[in-house]
């Protein structure tokens, strides 16, 4: 048996609740794996608020770091005692769990497990969308919302060091500051009303090539404005709520755009994409490309707290559960 915080009812932080469960199917091809840091993201409150529904009863995270207490008999790569994480791997608010090997990667020394849990997902996000939905180049200029937020940032950071010139925006004047670090050239806020010639001023009239949009429906429609034509919209996030529908005619009106609503599972389908991927997050951080965020523990039984804290626009700092 193991603890999980177990959501039965789709809305508030409060719905989250410690439970005991099974720690789910043990077999010859499975690893038990007790976590040591879970990581909290954006994603797990759209679960619990019902915007991507779920059976439920449910237990809720998606990303984890910890050690491999016992391997099945088939089981090849990874060995007990060994250091593992994982991302995209649904019901990680648990303190121990049985997976698939294929489903974890080894987490070198250079790293910390609070470190990993609190930004895997989002370095793993960062790195399909720099590296492989669009190769990112020296003369693409782009835009990144939330540029102060933990997979903004780690975005505005690598996509600098790539040779990019990065506009970042956010929600307040307060969180300038938090961007300017994150290698941003410009910063803005999203909500004034000029945004558009804002970008325009920026760019010398010539837009921008690439719109990187974790906020959704505040962001969208501007957004469009603001693309070259032949440019990108990649949507791939609805931290706002959903974008209002859109005619399909808008993307040809802005310019022959191309507009992308990925999911980080659909970039790491294989063991040998979530390796690549991860090699290459691993090696940012130690090489000090990207530096993620602070971050806040708290105990798993206080998993609506970090919920809360999460939601809470003011913190900049990424919360992580502790079993």
């Amino acid at each position: 048996m193991a603890k999980a915080i177990v959501l039965r009812e789709y809305g508030v932080p409060e719905n989250l609740r410690l439970e005991t469960v099974e720690a789910g199917t043990a077999d010859d091809a499975r690893i038990l794996v007790r976590n040591v840091a879970i990581g909290v993201n954006f994603i797990d409150t759209y679960f619990r608020r019902g915007i991507y529904p779920t059976a439920l009863p449910a237990v809720i995270g998606d990303q984890g770091v910890g050690i491999v207490e016992e391997c099945g008999s088939a089981v090849t790569g990874v060995k007990v005692g060994d250091r593992v994480a994982y991302a995209s791997i649904f019901g990680a608010y648990i303190d121990r769990r049985w997976l698939d090997p294929s489903q974890v990667v080894r987490v070198p020394d250079e790293v910390s497990s609070e470190v990993v849990a609190a930004s895997l997902t989002r370095g793993l996000t960062a790195e399909y969308l720099l590296f492989r939905l669009h190769s990112i180049k020296p003369s693409d200029t782009i835009i990144v919302h939330a540029a102060a937020g933990g997979t903004g940032s780690i975005i505005c950071q690598w996509a600098r060091h790539m040779g990019a010139t990065v506009i970042g925006t956010v929600g307040s004047e307060a969180k300038f500051d938090a961007a300017k670090q994150a290698g941003c050239h410009f910063v803005l806020l999203h909500s004034k009303d000029d945004f558009v010639e804002q970008i325009r001023d920026i760019t010398d009239r010539k837009l921008v090539d690439v719109v990187y949009d974790s906020i959704g429906k505040d962001t969208f429609n501007k957004s469009l404005e603001c693309i070259k034509p032949r440019g990108l919209m990649v949507a791939f996030g609805n931290a706002s709520g959903k974008p209002d529908p859109m005619d399909v005619l808008a993307l040809a009106r802005c310019g022959s755009l191309f507009l992308t609503r990925p999911i980080l599972t659909h970039y790491v389908s294989t063991h040998e994409e979530l390796e690549l991927a991860a090699a290459r997050y691993f090696a940012a951080l130690a090489e000090g490309i990207v530096t993620p965020h602070a971050v806040t523990t708290y105990p798993l039984n206080d998993a609506s707290v970090a919920h809360q804290h999460l939601e809470d626009r003011s913190k900049l700092s990424i919360p992580i559960l502790v079993p």
